[in-house]
């Protein structure tokens, strides 16, 4: 009997080239979040890539090899560049898969949306931290942008562009995260991603979530697998959990979770989340990490294995992006599990997990430490050879899949 996928990996050797290339275009946006990681202002920095500048690193990302790196234009608000679409038609006409991941401001307006599509953007990225727009606007420290990002999210579909939402998981919308879930199903999204917090940026400040609630986070995520395709960010442990839970599945067994779980899980059945048909197949997640098959180039060129850690290879202005992605120190240790530290180091789940090197890195200034987010004690699952089994025929021989666009 075929099992099933429970993580994938890219087709390709991580080492040589990334899966996602995400290129920072401008750190300029008119919203103040609280979570900010790039600390945003309202004005673009001077030392911001310029068109050319931007241009190379397309032509860099291209020159990893077919199928290229999907092609990720984040920001602050990339609408506040005016060569963006020119931008999506020069990185397309390379052969590379161009997202966009715009903010809820007054510029995600169809015309925008229009032009992005037209350029040949595959996919959008949208965040929608709270399911009423008081709390959502709050969180986003600017009147009108629920409405407005629901607005542009049910456009970009009219489009036919695919959408991603991304929701932080914070304290704060802890007990909300049911009824985001069911406003996400409602309005119908390509994906939807819960991004557990780093203590970067101006989430320095925030309040941090004791591991024993993430833990409950990601079996609710996992839950909400079953009838929308749902991923994690920052949450490399959710490969964890999908494993544990699939042989647990298979036993006719339940993990044992905390209340929060338990309340999430009662609030989606009043609002009958679960309710109504099924996935055929629930959406393995892909096991790409900070410089492991991903690699995030900043506003001023700066090349980081992840927009949450704040450490760098190089400058795409004096080396080649695929010098840096391939050889330098910082992105090949953080590709040998052998050298993680802590739980992270001592756990079974490393190699497929590793845990957020940002978050390690935020918490305790050491990137290859602990993920301080896990609450799992390493050698503890009952089962270890029922999720060795798995590793080896889901991670070692995972058959070709269909492309999904994946916009962290």
């Amino acid at each position: 009997m075929k099992r099933p996928t429970v993580v994938r990996r890219p087709r390709h050797a991580v080492a040589e080239r990334p899966f996602l290339v995400i290129w920072e275009a401008t750190r300029a946006c008119p919203l103040a979040c609280l979570h900010c990681r790039a600390e945003a202002l309202t004005a673009r920095d001077p030392r911001e890539l310029d068109g050319a500048d931007a241009r190379r690193v397309m032509e860099q990302s291209a020159a990893f090899g077919r199928p290229g790196p999907l092609f990720v234009i984040t920001g602050g608000d990339p609408f506040q560049r005016a060569d963006l679409t020119d931008l999506i038609a020069y990185g397309t006409s390379l052969g590379l898969r161009v997202a966009v991941s715009p903010s809820g401001t007054p510029t995600l307006t169809r015309e925008n949306l229009e032009a992005v599509r037209d350029a040949g953007a595959v996919a959008l990225s949208l965040s929608l931290d709270a399911s009423t727009a008081a709390r959502h606007d709050a969180f986003r420290g600017v009147p009108g942008v629920y409405e407005r990002t629901l607005q542009g999210w049910r456009t970009a579909r009219e489009l036919g562009l695919k959408v991603q939402v991304n929701t932080t998981v914070t304290r704060t919308g802890l007990e909300d995260l049911a009824d985001i879930a069911a406003l996400v199903r409602r309005e119908g999204a390509m994906l939807w991603s819960g991004f557990l917090l780093v203590p970067t940026g101006r989430a320095r400040g925030m309040d941090p979530l004791a591991p024993a609630e993430i833990e409950d986070v990601l079996h609710f995520l996992y839950d909400c697998g079953a009838v929308m395709a749902t991923k994690t960010t920052e949450g490399h442990h959710f490969r964890r959990v999908a494993l544990q839970r699939s042989v647990l599945d298979a036993r006719g067994e339940r993990p044992a979770l905390g209340p929060l779980y338990e309340r999430l899980r009662a609030r989606a059945d009043d609002l009958g989340l679960f309710e109504g048909a099924r996935r055929a197949v629930r959406r393995a997640p892909m096991d790409v990490s900070s410089g492991r098959g991903f690699v995030f180039v900043s506003h001023t060129g700066e090349v980081h294995p992840s927009g949450f850690l704040p450490l760098s290879g190089g400058n795409v202005k004096d080396r080649a992006l695929a010098s840096v992605y391939r050889e330098s120190e910082l992105f090949t240790s953080l590709r040998d599990p052998a050298l993680l530290r802590g739980r992270c180091g001592a756990c079974e789940y490393k190699a497929v997990c590793g845990g957020s090197r940002s978050r390690a890195h935020g918490a305790t200034g050491d990137v290859l430490a602990a993920d301080p987010y896990c609450a799992y004690e390493p050698g503890s699952f009952p089962y270890p050879q029922d999720v060795a089994a798995l590793t080896e025929s889901t991670m070692h021989r995972t058959p070709p899949v269909p492309y999904v666009p994946y916009v962290p």
